[in-house]
């Protein structure tokens, strides 16, 4: 009898496993899909490995290995595809360009170190914030490549801070000292560094350059310390993989695919100091299908963020970011755990963000545009997130971003929202609606709820159910229609559980 139940035991274990195994080999997590996607897994590449060392790369942290990881791509694109194999020791190098069925394998130990020289990184045409523009050439590149990956055990170091301008408000006395240290120029009352002594005013500068007119290469590399690169740029790719690398210290934005389609990003790590400025983890823009799971971001600005063009720009594009899923990744400090815009002027839809975590970020979930982006957000499913620490807003949707909304100031002193004249409605206005979100807590947020949205378009469709939230303040929502609240529990410690200006269709249920 023993040896029966032990039996049964037995093949009851390995049932099971065989389930959970099953599920885990689901491309888009373990199902319950609200929208229709096609499985997502990891592009397959010929069984053909070559290492950098091969190529001349020595692993000290001081040789320059550019030419050897390039020697090493167009030997393997020439033989049809393959693993790059990078080894244990620090490669110290000049940007990496990407090829198609080219699998770059960092083994455990293994740092590639991008030069903290500028001039190797050339401006070279390409997307930034949404907007069409020139930047210095990403220290890893691809574009309209097929079935390419970042895999491995290893640390991909973006040399950041020799790109990165440094506000004083933002760092301890030690690490301003410390930062500042090095060569640079100290601007507005020693309250904002720039790495280049030769840079005052460094994004900005290189609009206005810009849009005087620079045309010829000369003049563009002139500013090429305004034209801080994103550290990963993928465009236009098709079957990526990013699995198991740390990511950190990017120039601006970490890792950006740009209109690529079937994307898996598994199991990273995205570093960035807490105070790097544009120090964004992961910015899907304009992307179609792609999961990003079991990953953890620990950045300077929004970690997780949606994003599909800007402006005019953005809708000439017209390129939707539309079929993502989202599960099991945690968030630590930056602006915003899971964020959509501000730049979603091709549109958003079909999100599924589930069963994350976010500590100390700024917001939890954000949602942000302006009049004049334009673009549709709808068809967003957030489930099972669990927020603690939050500075600010624990959900917030906010169509002023960049700019103040209007308040004025009523009987008893308080300030409030003011009625806005609505603008005509075009394609440059913004629409959020169609927003589920359930199953989720969180305990320390400033405010629990903001909706903040424009009178012409208002934020509409909107489903919290089983939330519950602890945070300083209520609810406060403004231009917002069909909102349903079921089972949502706001405890706060001072001002108004739920405060409406504008509204109408506000639902709550027990």
């Amino acid at each position: 009898m023993k040896k029966i139940i032990s039996i049964i035991a037995l093949l009851l274990t390995l049932t099971a496993a065989g389930a959970q195994a099953q599920g885990n080999n689901d491309g888009n997590g373990s199902g319950n899909m609200p929208f229709d996607m096609p499985e997502i897994s990891a592009p397959a590449f010929p069984e053909r490995s070559v290492s950098v060392t091969d190529f001349g790369a020595v692993g000290n942290g001081t040789t320059l290995c550019t030419q050897a990881f390039a020697r090493a791509m167009e030997r393997l694109a020439a033989e049809g595809g393959g693993h790059l194999i990078v080894p244990r020791g620090i490669w110290l190098t000049g940007p990496i360009v990407m090829r198609s069925n080219t699998d770059l394998h960092l083994e455990r130990g293994a740092v590639i170190l991008f030069s903290p020289d500028i001039s190797l990184y050339p401006p070279v045409g390409t997307v930034f914030e949404g907007l069409n523009a020139r930047r210095c050439q990403s220290p890893v590149s691809g574009m309209n490549l097929k079935n390419v990956a970042i895999t491995g055990e290893g640390v991909i170091d973006g040399n950041g801070q020799r790109w990165r301008p440094l506000k004083r408000m933002k760092t301890t006395a030690g690490q301003w000292q410390e930062l500042t240290a090095v060569s640079g120029v100290t601007v507005d009352g020693g309250n904002y560094w720039f790495p280049d002594a030769g840079v005052t005013d460094a994004d900005e500068a290189a609009r206005l350059k810009e849009a005087f007119g620079i045309s010829t290469d000369d003049e563009w590399r002139n500013i090429r310390h305004h034209m801080r690169p994103v550290m990963v740029s993928l465009v236009s790719c098709r079957n990526v993989w990013l699995q198991g690398v740390t990511f950190r210290n990017s120039p601006s934005w970490n890792i950006h695919p740009l209109m690529c389609e079937n994307v898996l990003i598994d199991n990273i790590t995205v570093q960035n100091p807490e105070y790097a400025q544009n120090g964004d983890g992961l910015d899907l823009e304009s992307c179609r299908n792609a999961v990003v799971r079991n990953s953890t971001f620990d950045v300077g600005d929004d970690g997780i963020c949606i994003k599909s063009g800007k402006d005019a720009d953005g809708r000439r594009r017209g390129r939707p970011c539309e079929n993502v899923v989202i599960e099991g990744c945690t968030v630590f400090k930056g602006h915003g755990g899971f964020v959509i815009g501000s730049e979603m002027s091709g549109g958003v839809r079909n999100i599924l963000a589930r069963n994350c975590t976010f500590m100390g970020t700024d917001t939890g979930l954000r949602f942000k545009s302006t009049r004049g982006r334009g673009g549709t957000v709808e068809r967003i499913f957030i489930d099972g997130i669990a927020m603690t620490g939050i500075k600010g807003d624990a959900v917030v949707f906010d169509l002023y971003y960049g700019n103040k909304a209007r308040t004025t100031v009523n009987s008893r002193g308080e300030t409030v929202p003011a009625p806005v004249a609505p603008a005509p409605v075009d394609e440059t206005t913004p629409a959020f609606r169609d927003i589920h979100i359930s199953n989720t807590t969180c305990t320390g947020a400033k405010r629990a709820l903001f909706f903040n949205g424009i009178p012409e378009m208002p934020v509409r469709n909107i489903t919290l159910e089983n939330v519950g939230i602890t945070a300083e303040q209520g609810a406060r929502l403004v231009y917002s229609e069909d909102i349903t609240l079921k089972n949502v529990s706001i405890r706060q410690s001072r001002g108004k559980r739920l405060e409406t200006f504008f509204c109408k269709d506000i639902t709550e249920k027990p």
